[in-house]
């Protein structure tokens, strides 16, 4: 793998990304939503999330990821567990954020190609990864749900 512009760390150099649980408020009764991304080159369901840009805050690039893989705008809210994990034998950590989607329409990419907005425990069943439905157990806990 060479390095990129999207990929700046030196190789070895643990990589830094970012990402919400995005949610919004069903319309009428007091549940929410929270929306998923399907990653087709991986075939799987996950939040969204991303590198950071060089130069770029954490909070800053979750809030980029979010509008560029779901077309949402958000607001962040708590702050999550840090996820760190390996991939391809580089260390990975995503910082996370509950943040509330207050606007916005969703196009397909060719690196997101579906958004499912499920209720919780739907969404804990679609979750590809087991570290992302204890996740999604951190975020419904900050939101008081």
């Amino acid at each position: 793998m060479h390095p990129s512009t999207s990929d700046p760390a030196p190789r070895g150099a643990p990589v830094r990304a970012a990402g919400c649980v995005l949610w919004r408020a069903q319309r009428h009764t007091a549940t929410v939503d929270v929306a998923l991304v399907h990653r087709p080159k991986y075939d799987d369901w996950s939040h969204p999330k991303g590198k950071l840009h060089p130069g770029e805050s954490a909070e800053a690039a979750a809030v980029r990821e979010v509008r560029e893989e779901t077309g949402a705008e958000c607001v962040l809210g708590a702050r999550l567990p840090t996820e760190r994990y390996t991939v391809e034998g580089r260390p990975k950590t995503v910082d996370y954020w509950v943040a509330e989607a207050v606007s916005g329409t969703f196009v397909p990419s060719r690196e997101i190609d579906r958004v499912a907005w499920l209720p919780p425990d739907r969404a804990r069943l679609v979750l590809t990864h087991p570290r992302d439905r204890a996740l999604l157990d951190a975020a419904l806990a900050a939101l008081g749900r």
